[in-house]
């Protein structure tokens, strides 16, 4: 979709507080897929009709994606957008008086809020996700973050740990926590994993399942590690990884001596992930945090579907993960680096169904009582709503 000029749009909420149109400037978009990719768009798919104009990369069936939104999104010539004066001279285009500019990731691309400013925007809010976190531990690229900070009126934050770092170079006052949602319709018992089991050969087995992409920080090269452990107590068990991704190759040759009990599918349609997730008993991903601090889970949007879907849920402890479990009450969190932990664990849930059960059930009230997009949505809402001015 090409460039065209920006229409007015205005609208009057109930507070009487006149809103303008909401600019989203983002790398990280479908159909391009990710978590990142999911939460920007589920945040823009939940405001009113027409408020919205999503700046983004071009990505392979974007014109099909883009025709169903209730939106206008605009597509950057190439398939990254960096801080660099082209980007900002073309997305100063699409401001407005009183436009409210988010970023769908605060870092890089939040160095252009100046020029958008400078442009006509009123203010601008700067999703963080596990990336910022690792930021503010670098020498130079936490003087980025910092810079990045002094624009912003609002900077958002997936949990406690994210919070903890990017403190130490946003000021508090513009932190607020907005973390993503599920969709409870979806993500659901009886989503179809009995199609699943039965189409991979697995109906009638206790089944581990694990949805991410394949990336050694997950961990699903230690859940390998640690499949003969399980295998010793549960000879019948079998672990489905789902997924694409750089490490498939290396978890292939990894998983050579149980082709019977690994099922690696590769990459699977996002409309098929829930049924993926219905087909498991258990849900583990143990990431770890690698790099020295720099490689680290943000928070893990997967165990909260998999919570949704009734699934115990098995994490690693690295970074904001365990925010997204309750340990004890909808799962376990453990040392991702260590397979006998996780091996335990694992043997807890498949080895005990009725507590596996019964965690999965508090999982997915839990989930339906804080994590829905409805809430998530009126939290934005109410984000793009104050008035506060945080621009150092």
């Amino acid at each position: 979709m090409g460039w065209t000029a920006p229409l007015p749009f205005t609208r009057r909420c109930w507070t009487g507080v006149r809103v303008g149109r909401t600019l989203i400037v983002t790398n990280d978009f479908p159909p391009r897929p990710g978590g990142i990719q999911s939460f920007v768009h589920a945040l823009a798919s939940r405001r009113p009709p027409g408020s919205v104009v999503v700046y983004a990369p071009r990505w392979a069936g974007d014109g099909e994606f883009d025709a169903r939104q209730p939106y206008e999104v605009v597509r950057h010539p190439g398939k990254l957008m960096l801080p660099t004066r082209d980007v900002a001279r073309r997305a100063a285009r699409l401001v407005e008086p009183g436009t409210t500019v988010v970023f769908g990731a605060a870092a890089p691309l939040g160095l252009l809020s100046p020029a958008l400013r400078a442009a006509g925007a009123e203010r601008v809010i700067m999703l963080t996700h596990g990336h910022e976190a690792s930021w503010a531990r670098l020498p130079i690229a936490r003087d980025l973050l910092r810079r990045i900070g002094e624009h912003a009126d609002i900077v958002t934050y997936l949990g406690a740990y994210t919070r903890a770092r990017l403190s130490t170079q946003i000021p508090a006052a513009k932190l607020v926590r907005l973390a993503p949602g599920v969709d409870t319709a979806l993500f659901r018992p009886g989503a179809g994993g009995a199609q699943v089991r039965a189409n991979l050969g697995l109906t009638g087995r206790p089944v581990v399942v694990c949805v991410s992409r394949l990336v050694p920080r997950k961990g699903q090269d230690m859940l390998i590690k640690a499949w003969p452990h399980v295998l010793a107590r549960v000879p019948d068990a079998a672990l489905l990884l789902v997924g694409g991704g750089p490490a498939r190759k290396s978890l292939d040759r990894a998983a050579a001596g149980h082709r019977d009990s690994v099922v690696i599918t590769g990459a699977v349609p996002w409309s098929a992930l829930p049924a993926h997730y219905d087909a498991g008993d258990v849900f583990a991903m143990p990431c770890r945090t690698r790099l020295a601090g720099i490689d680290v889970e943000g928070l893990g949007i997967v165990y909260l579907e998999a919570s949704a879907t009734g699934l115990p849920v098995v994490a690693g402890s690295s970074g904001g993960a365990p925010d997204a479990v309750r340990h004890g009450e909808t799962g376990l969190v453990v040392d991702g680096t260590e397979p006998h932990a996780i091996a335990t664990a694992l043997l807890t849930l498949l080895q005990d169904p009725a507590t596996a059960r019964a965690m999965g059930e508090r999982g997915r009230a839990w989930i339906e009582r804080e994590w829905t997009w409805n809430q998530v949505a009126a939290r934005f809402a109410t984000l793009l709503l104050d008035r506060r001015s945080g621009v150092s």
